[in-house]
């Protein structure tokens, strides 16, 4: 296997790091780094070291495969009680005239729209406002199930949750199961930023803290239900910061096996309060995937948002630990783009998707929200008649 052959060429080096080559050899013999560790990665690891670990980690994982799937966004507000400082989507409650507030019947009617697409997930995130109670999103949620069984909803985020629940007067548990019984079927892994309270109280005082954010996933994974999980990298951090992140997660992860896949989302600085802060470079977007990759060892998946980073690194990504790019047919989001990211209306079809991951040697697959098959695309030809879609587990490589 040439990903194993890599990393035995990359511990030979003579000239390698003793502390790398540590590393390495834990990589090969499939053991776990420690918080010190992925420190060191982070100081020392240079871009091609991190690529063939975070490389050889992906494919004893997932083999070649690289997921993505159709999925719609429904964004119910950009207003919010809270002011994140990194945040240039959302508007405070006294900036209504430059927001939005979508009624139930608009979400409903956004549902409606993609009837006849074989989309297989919405997504529901936005702003925290009084009027989306608790109650509402339980309307919303059984509204959706009624009308298109087959759909996944996978919605809000512990920050919407933490708002709500304590709004009606309820713990996590309870509401988390309430959430469940009215057609919830996963979470988003929005809210984390960073759990560090050093770096949380100065970018996100406001909202729930990193204790809050792990036990709402906590209680929903103690139903036996899936969420994802991301850190919001490249601002005020430094790299224990990160690390610390991902060691929470770790060990919440070690404890439910609940998280399925892991996003690191990049600071963008167009139009926010953050805005003197510059962005990475490309190479430390890399850097991080990897050393993500590396350090989450029991996460599955790690996952690259295409539309936030563009679609030429989220390409050159996939040979940096990442396995899904997420894909979509039409993301309606705005969250990326009010923070300038390249894609500034992110709209893929199939095809570009499939052409995009075959061009780099990977295997294309089109997941549901719970990574079953629905289309393996590794053969097809886009003349051809549409594949026949079949739902099926792939084998855990590892």
């Amino acid at each position: 296997m040439e990903a194993d052959n890599s990393l035995k060429l990359v511990i030979n080096n003579p000239r390698l790091d003793a502390d790398l080559k540590k590393i390495a050899l834990k990589v090969l013999e499939n053991k776990r780094i420690s918080f010190e560790e992925g420190v060191t990665l982070y100081e020392k690891g240079e871009l091609g070291y991190l690529g063939v670990l975070a490389n050889y980690i992906r494919e004893k994982k997932n083999g070649n495969y690289t997921y993505f799937n159709r999925n719609f966004h429904i964004e119910p507000t950009n207003l919010c009680v809270y002011d994140c400082k990194f945040c240039s989507y959302s508007r405070l409650i006294k900036e209504r005239s430059e927001g939005w507030e979508a009624t139930m019947e608009e979400m409903l009617a956004t549902i409606k729209k993609y009837d006849d697409e074989p989309v297989t997930e919405v997504h529901i995130v936005g702003g925290v406002l009084p009027q989306y109670n608790m109650q509402f999103y339980m309307d919303l949620f059984s509204a959706i199930k009624k009308h298109r069984p087959q759909l996944h909803v996978k919605a809000l985020t512990p920050v919407e949750y933490h708002y709500i629940f304590k709004k009606a007067k309820v713990d996590y548990a309870t509401g988390m199961r309430m959430m469940k019984d009215a057609g919830l079927e996963s979470m988003p892994g929005g809210g984390a930023e960073i759990f560090h309270p050093e770096i949380r109280e100065q970018i996100a005082k406001d909202k729930c803290n990193a204790e809050q954010w792990l036990a709402i996933h906590e209680e929903w994974h103690k139903l036996g239900m899936h969420s994802n999980a991301t850190m919001l990298y490249g601002h005020i951090e430094g790299f224990h910061h990160r690390i610390d992140h991902m060691e929470r997660l770790r060990q919440l992860q070690d404890k439910t096996g609940g998280f399925q896949t892991f996003i690191p989302l990049k600071f963008r600085n167009k139009d926010n309060q953050m805005s003197h802060i510059p962005e990475v470079s490309v190479i430390e977007d890399l850097r991080n995937y990897a050393i993500a990759r590396i350090y989450l060892d029991n996460f599955q998946h790690i996952k690259a948002y295409w539309a936030m980073i563009s679609r030429d690194t989220a390409q050159l990504s996939l040979g940096f630990g990442v396995d899904d790019i997420d894909g979509t047919l039409d993301d309606t989001t705005k969250i990326y783009s009010m923070a300038g990211a390249e894609e500034q209306n992110p709209a893929m079809t199939t095809q570009q998707l499939v052409e995009l991951i075959k061009q780099v040697g990977r295997h294309p697959i089109e997941r549901d929200t719970l990574y079953n098959v629905v289309t393996d695309y590794h053969d097809y030809q886009f003349e051809q008649t549409a594949p026949k879609s079949s739902y099926y587990s792939l084998p855990v490589v590892n």
